[in-house]
């Protein structure tokens, strides 16, 4: 964190920026920006933006830890690493750069403008923040400067993940007396800077409530776990969809770009970590939560969200005889099975396109072939019969030549172990910044021209899919858990159900938007009520409170929270599927860690039973061990060791001892 100061400077930059079409229009004298210029209304928005990103690039490497998304294999890529739990330091830069560089570094000025104009709003929302920036960080290191963090300090002090912890907490009570007092006339009114809640107080005091359940919620399994205080906060915090926090995203054309890591402002979080490029791909877990009950039955009547979760792509494209396209199916992704499959080992899975033409003798034709040597006759015959169900296929020896037609899905490989990839559909989809052909089609076109489309995104990562920040749906399964805890099932019971209509109404709204906005994708229109009607009403999902159990709540709650970093922090809270927190069973059934993983010396445990058998945090930036090293080595004995990957986090430990025996 040295010299952390001048990061002031970058933020004047942008405060000198021209704006963007929809937000962040927080213009300055172009020709003299400085920090103190810089009044509460033009700080908070791009404290939310840079909070936004920092929490968008830690759900999706979460979730790629946790096993809902991995990556096409890379030997050098960190997110390829992280998917087999083999993690690289670099995993940590982006999410520490947007936190502390992008939004941390403006807070503290901004509550102090705020206390100094009573603007108390402002110094509201600067502390309900920092509460949620700082333990973000925590849940992913563990250890951090807090109190030290932006006090002109090179060489700031950490704080223990305790102390973190309880300052954070402190934070929110502190946001919610501010927001509970009233700004004089003449100040800038929240709505100038907000782009979560546009300005509504109330809404601010819900999410801060919400934040605490969620927070208090964390510590279960500790002694001092108080579950009336949950359900007290929960009282206070979002009691429908209309009280959600949420942030809005634009799909538009000549968006700035976000200055550590040069992806546009105005599009999703997700999607420019998820949907950006092309190497995101869902995985069979995933899958299988939207279609198998908890004991791997696979269900009877469809969930319909799985249409809109899991993407798709056109196969068996039929073309006239001028080349057009008149005819299609469309191939639901089925996601890569991490758990029993070796196809990254494999260098897989290999991403598909659309064969249109190649040379063959200084000729254009409309077709492409690849050669695959295939030397086992047994996998060869495989080979041949799956490829000769859709392609001309000629056999000469061990060689297998493929005829892929114009518009034919296919794999440019002559890997045979790759050739069939098409299943894995990319979860890529197009922005006005990344090629995309209107405001309303972000489908993926791999090949300019042609209307093939090669995937049609995901719910919660499209360019201008929104971010949820904190939701109803979430404090519904919050509650669910805690009643379960309790053992009182019928109220359990009522919370889950409530928790999944919640996440249902929450993506008609939004599928509504895209589908009256003009959008051609099936995928982005809202599901049919009659459709959701028989689900709810299927062994899709529990129908009694006496059949409930903890790992279904869970199940419902991990789909309908998407991408979130809260999907690993539960996974953690319930030690993965070992089984052995109080008499829930195995909470997350058929869990392992990734079939390839052999990184032991980073995660040694050698049973389910040990907590480091498990992926547990991240190692600290390399940030902070280049520029504050003596402060990183006096918090943790671990923390540059090669295992600290696998040391749990204080609220991960049943006790302080436990938790200062791995890090004194």
């Amino acid at each position: 964190m040295k010299k952390i100061t001048y990061l002031i400077l970058c933020m004047t930059f942008i405060f000198g920026m021209s704006s963007c079409d929809n937000y962040l229009d927080i213009n300055t004298d172009p020709d003299n920006p400085n920090s103190e210029a810089a009044t509460v209304d033009l700080r908070l928005p791009w404290i939310q933006n840079y909070y936004a990103y920092a929490w968008g690039t830690a759900g999706m490497r979460a979730n790629t830890v946790l096993g809902l998304l991995t990556q096409v294999y890379s030997s050098t890529a960190a997110n390829s690493f992280l998917a087999a739990w083999n993690p690289l330091q670099s995993s940590s830069t982006t999410i520490y750069q947007n936190w502390y560089v992008g939004a941390g570094v403006n807070i503290e000025p901004m509550i102090r403008k705020g206390l100094e104009n009573e603007e108390y709003h402002y110094v509201g929302a600067g502390y309900c923040i920092k509460a949620m920036g700082f333990m973000m960080m925590q849940d992913l290191h563990g250890e951090l400067p807090i109190e030290e963090a932006f006090i002109m300090k090179t060489d700031p002090k950490y704080d223990d993940g305790k102390k973190m912890y309880e300052l954070c907490v402190g934070y929110l009570d502190e946001a919610i007396k501010n927001f509970n007092k009233a700004q004089p006339g003449g100040t800038h009114d929240l709505k100038e800077g907000d782009l979560w809640n546009s300005g509504n107080v109330d809404k601010w005091i819900k999410l801060c409530y919400g934040l605490k359940a969620r927070y208090m919620l964390r510590i279960s399994k500790k002694a001092e776990f108080d579950p009336a205080g949950i359900l007290d906060a929960l009282t206070k915090a979002p009691q429908s969809n209309a009280d959600n926090t949420i942030m809005k995203h634009y799909n538009v054309s000549g968006d700035q770009t976000n200055i550590t890591v040069a992806d546009p402002y105005q599009t999703n979080v997700l999607w420019n970590t998820i949907g950006y490029g092309a190497g995101q791909r869902l995985t069979r877990y995933y899958h299988d939560l939207l279609t198998k009950d908890i004991s791997g039955t696979p269900y009877t009547v469809k969930d319909p969200r799985l249409t809109k979760l899991a993407p798709a792509m056109m196969v068996n494209i039929k073309l006239d005889a001028d080349g057009n396209m008149v005819s299609y199916d469309w191939y639901r992704d089925i996601g890569v099975d991490m758990l029993n499959s070796d196809k990254r080992k494999n260098s897989g899975p290999f991403a598909a396109t659309y064969a249109i033409e190649s040379e063959v003798g200084g000729v254009k034709v409309p077709y492409v072939d690849l050669t695959y040597k295939i030397t086992d006759a047994g996998e060869r015959a495989t080979f041949v019969a799956n490829m000769s169900a859709i392609h001309t296929v000629t056999v000469y020896g061990e060689e297998v030549t493929v005829r892929y037609q114009r518009g034919a899905a296919y794999c440019s490989t002559t890997n045979y172990r790759l050739a069939e990839d098409t299943i894995f559909v990319n979860m890529r989809s197009n922005s006005l910044s990344t090629s995309g052909r209107s405001a309303v089609d972000m489908n993926y076109y791999p090949s300019a021209g042609y209307p093939f489309v090669a995937g049609t995104g995901t719910f919660y990562a499209r360019p201008n899919s929104d971010t949820d920040i904190l939701t109803y749906h979430e404090m519904c399964f919050i509650k669910a858990e805690v009643y379960m805890r309790m053992g009182q099932t019928g109220p359990a019971f009522t919370a889950y159900q409530d928790g999944i209509k919640a996440h249902f109404d929450r993506m008609q709204a939004k599928l509504s938007l895209w589908r009256d906005a003009g959008s051609t994708n099936e995928d982005e229109w809202p599901m049919k009520e009659d459709d959701i009607n028989a689900f709810l009403a299927s062994p899709g999902i529990c129908q009694s409170a006496g059949a409930l159990t903890m790992a279904e709540i869970m199940r419902q709650k991990m789909i309908a929270m998407g991408f979130d970093m809260e999907n690993w922090n539960d996974i953690r809270r319930f030690n993965y599927s070992a089984g052995n927190i109080g008499s829930f069973g195995v909470v997350y059934p058929g869990y392992d860690r990734p079939r390839e993983f052999s990184a032991t010396s980073k995660i040694p445990g050698s049973s389910a039973t040990d907590p480091t058998y498990w992926f547990r945090r991240f190692q600290q930036s390399s940030h902070e061990s280049n520029y504050n090293s003596k402060q990183l080595g006096a918090s943790n004995k671990k923390a540059m060791a090669n295992d600290i990957w696998s040391l749990p986090v204080w609220w991960d430990c049943a006790t302080d001892d436990e938790y200062y025996g791995y890090i004194r």
